[in-house]
């Protein structure tokens, strides 16, 4: 065996037994190694860890949540049962990560699931302070929320052009998983720009093999320089534990939609105004289109700038951008991740015959009403139609989007997120409908309401 290969295979076994010994998590004493092996260096992520992990905190977040009991409603079953003193919320506790990006104002990174309707939110730094975070706006479409924190000698992490990722490329993520506190885990990019997965908003998420799990939410996925590549933001399991199958939001993504939230608190994603399905076979067969993958578009909206484009019910979108489209959600991500005002040059299979088209973005725009405008003991509550995420979830509904504190909608328990899928036991598809059901004045209103996984009944007071 040539002597530089044995050196090689000697370093590299050298180099598993480092990382086998890191994530055994043993004492330094038994995993200290010496910096040289036979006059080469031995390789170590630790220097750039040293750099980065101060900027990766963990947080704390509680929801106050109504317990809801029709006892509960009547002084007499309150008394008669001795239900005087029965609480009546109880406290939801979300643990995740984050990311500290400018130092100087406190902005921090993380899911949206961890902070989502969270009424505190607290804040660990590495260093073990605690601090009160702010929540600044959040995404549910996107997944990434934006938190402010006021401490001193804060450490940010700086964010790299998640464009230039390449499949292979060596990867950390670190954040506070089953909140045992900051752990550090490793491997390489698996895949780029993975979509389909149910339950999620807009997808065009890294794949990695890097150990992620609950509580790893809203941490690091860093490359080698120490510059962030993406948020940790799910993991595909079929047990609930990691298989190596991690996903994160890329750090151009997390950048656009944070600008936007810290200039406004909210995110407006673009439209051509369009409604698509996937191509199914028979759909395949009945267009007579030879095309095996695609979104078919269904209905194009008035005055849309895909009706200014010419598109067309039964048109085939098979490509954005000259990138291929699989589905409808190919294309709901295209057009959703693009940045309002920008065109997209779209291609099409009509008839058998492929037709180009070009369509600017507008903002997405949904129906939104003050809810003291459908019942009074709405007031304080905005509502809108249910939005795509509710959608791809086989839900239909109303969707609460802000809740005014201390109003009455906030003292009936409603919080901003809310789905209302039903009244009396009735379901209730949209606005419309919930107009309908109240217009009657009914003297007793129960709301069937969605909220994250959970869903209960909400008495109208």
């Amino acid at each position: 065996m040539p002597i530089f290969h044995r050196r090689f295979t000697r370093l590299r076994t050298v180099f598993i037994t480092v990382l086998a010994l890191a994530g055994a998590g043993l004492p330094s004493a038994y995993a200290a190694l010496p910096p040289f092996v036979e006059g080469q260096p031995v390789p170590s992520l630790a220097p750039m860890l040293e750099r980065v992990t101060p900027a990766v905190v963990n947080i704390n977040s509680k929801t106050r949540v109504a317990v809801r009991n029709p006892f509960m409603d009547d002084p007499f079953f309150r008394q008669f049962f001795g239900m005087q003193n029965m609480p009546r919320e109880r406290i939801e506790q979300s643990l995740g990560s984050g990311v500290i990006i400018d130092a100087a104002k406190g902005y921090v990174l993380t899911n949206n699931h961890v902070v989502e309707g969270a009424d505190d939110i607290s804040v660990t730094l590495h260093d073990g302070r605690t601090v009160q975070g702010q929540l600044v706006g959040t995404d549910p479409e996107t997944e990434v929320a934006v938190i402010k924190i006021t401490a001193n000698n804060l450490a940010a992490m700086p964010l790299a052009d998640s464009s230039k990722l390449r499949v292979g490329d060596f990867v950390v993520a670190l954040g506070n998983p089953f909140g045992l506190g900051q752990t550090v885990t490793s491997g390489i990019v698996s895949a780029l720009g993975r979509s389909g997965l149910r339950g999620l908003g807009y997808q065009n998420f890294i794949q990695t093999d890097a150990s992620i799990n609950p509580g790893n939410s809203g941490g690091a996925l860093v490359d080698l320089h120490g510059e962030l590549v993406g948020i940790n933001t799910a993991i595909f399991s079929p047990s609930g534990g990691n298989v190596g199958i991690g996903f994160a939001i890329p750090s151009n993504l997390c950048r656009d939609v944070m600008r936007q939230l810290i200039a406004t608190g909210t995110v407006t994603h673009g439209s051509l105004g369009v409604q698509t399905q996937d191509l199914t076979d028979d759909i395949a067969r009945a267009l007579g289109t030879q095309a095996g993958q695609g979104a078919v578009v269904t209905r194009v909206q008035p005055d849309s700038p895909a009706a200014a484009a010419g598109l067309q019910a039964g048109d085939v979108i098979v490509k954005v951008d000259g990138r291929p489209v699989r589905g409808a959600s190919d294309f709901h991500n295209a057009e959703g991740l693009a940045p309002v005002g920008s065109s997209l040059t779209l291609e099409l299979l009509r008839e058998g015959k492929t037709v180009n088209a070009t369509a600017k973005l507008i903002a997405h725009q949904s129906a939104s009403v003050v809810g003291s405008t459908v019942d009074a003991r709405l007031t304080g509550a905005d509502l809108g139609e249910a939005d795509a995420r509710a959608r791809r979830e086989g839900l239909n509904g109303v969707r609460v989007s802000r809740v005014a504190a201390n109003s009455h909608a906030a003292k009936t328990g409603l919080q901003a997120g809310d789905l209302i899928v039903g009244v009396n036991q009735a379901d209730v598809k949209g606005l419309d409908d919930l107009k309908t059901v109240l217009a009657r004045r009914p003297r007793q209103v129960l709301l069937s309401v969605v909220r994250g996984r959970e869903a209960f009944l909400l008495p109208l007071q």
